[in-house]
């Protein structure tokens, strides 16, 4: 008896250290297909980057704007809406992420739908809630034709600019 006591203590001690938020990383990470990455992301930017693909093309509005550096004017459910309906097709599919310049603050990131021949850009930032360092994505693009407006420096092919921005 006090060995299995002494068992379950053992065992309850060295328990895992993952919380919720690690079991749906994990979750979300194996059923999708995997995130092609040409640049230099930080390990904060190719997370959200990661969760932002995920939400598109899982078609979670909600979700996907949750994710968004909160802009104040309501936009982000706009469009995660947006984004949603012109790039859920292609998120589904093989995409790759170029991550340009360095990434510890903030990062431009180019998404190469595949399948679809689509081009998103976005940009993800380092920013602060309730103590700790969270990245996230600015979301203010609530029409359709600003969610799929193209930048003029934006690459046809990952890797043609170098990961480095035109100035």
């Amino acid at each position: 008896m006090a060995a299995s006591v002494l068992a379950v203590g053992m065992l309850t001690a060295c328990s895992s250290a993952y919380d919720a938020e690690d079991v749906a990383y994990a979750g979300d990470y194996g059923s999708h297909p995997p995130l092609g990455v040409v640049g230099y992301p930080s390990t904060g930017s190719l997370g959200i980057t990661q969760q932002v693909v995920w939400r598109i093309a899982d078609g979670k509005v909600g979700e996907l704007a949750s994710l968004a550096d909160k802009d104040g004017n309501g936009a982000s459910e706009k469009t995660a809406e947006n984004w949603i309906t012109a790039f859920g097709k292609g998120a589904r599919g093989k995409v790759t992420a170029e991550f340009y310049d360095e990434g510890s603050l903030r990062q431009e990131v180019v998404l190469y739908l595949h399948e679809t021949d689509q081009i998103k850009q976005i940009q993800v930032r380092a920013t602060s809630a309730k103590g700790k360092d969270i990245w996230r994505v600015i979301m203010d693009e609530p029409s359709p034709e600003e969610a799929t407006a193209l930048h003029p420096w934006v690459p046809k092919k990952p890797g043609e600019l170098g990961s480095k921005t035109v100035r």
